[in-house]
């Protein structure tokens, strides 16, 4: 199985079990991604090298408004698509396998996980990888150490407020916190020092 026929089984929601062909696919993608992301965070690396390496990881070719401050980690890589003038802060964690989708002009926190991939409850189970995206829309405002959940979606102009833990869809234009993550209220009528206070 090639590289593009797992993304795709990934795309249709399709779990992947060891000891078969989807398994092996995934393995290899992976020491490609940790391969990539050595390189990437070992030594200073220009704007203009970090976007190659990101396009090489992700498999599609960057905007030139993207910006990502090094360490980023991704044990897959290849289910990552960012829109147009994105940011991502430092010591960020995607795992990407379900899918991961970023929208234009958003900003990425420090710390923040994208965790896509979920495993069986039952002791028999617990190795197989179950995936479900992970949708972020544009103008996005994620804060720093924020845990995003598989499956989730966030929706244009959200904040996501530092620490939180996002279990459910958030709605546009609102802000949430806390663990687990809940409404707190529309970004309507704040001001910027209330905005600075959600996400630090």
């Amino acid at each position: 199985m090639n590289t593009e026929e797992l993304v795709a089984h990934f795309r249709a929601g399709k779990s992947v079990t060891p000891g078969t062909a989807e398994y092996e696919a995934l393995l290899r993608c992976s020491h490609e991604a940790m391969r990539i992301t050595a390189e990437l965070n070992t030594a200073y690396r220009s704007p203009e090298r970090i976007r190659e390496l990101m396009s090489q990881l992700t498999g599609t070719p960057l905007d030139a408004g993207f910006a990502l401050f090094p360490p980023f980690y991704s044990d897959f890589g290849k289910n990552i698509r960012i829109g147009k003038n994105v940011f991502i802060n430092a010591c960020c964690c995607f795992q990407d396998q379900g899918g991961i989708t970023i929208g234009d002009g958003s900003l990425i926190g420090h710390r923040v996980v994208l965790a896509t991939i979920n495993h069986g409850f039952l002791p028999e189970e617990r190795s197989s990888c179950r995936p479900a995206p992970i949708v972020i829309g544009r103008n996005v405002w994620i804060g720093s150490g924020v845990i995003v959940l598989p499956g989730i979606s966030i929706g244009d102009n959200a904040i996501v407020a530092a620490g939180a833990v996002v279990t459910r869809d958030v709605a546009a234009d609102s802000v949430v916190a806390g663990t687990p993550a809940r409404f707190i209220r529309s970004i309507t009528g704040m001001t910027a020092q209330e905005k600075q206070a959600c996400t630090a």
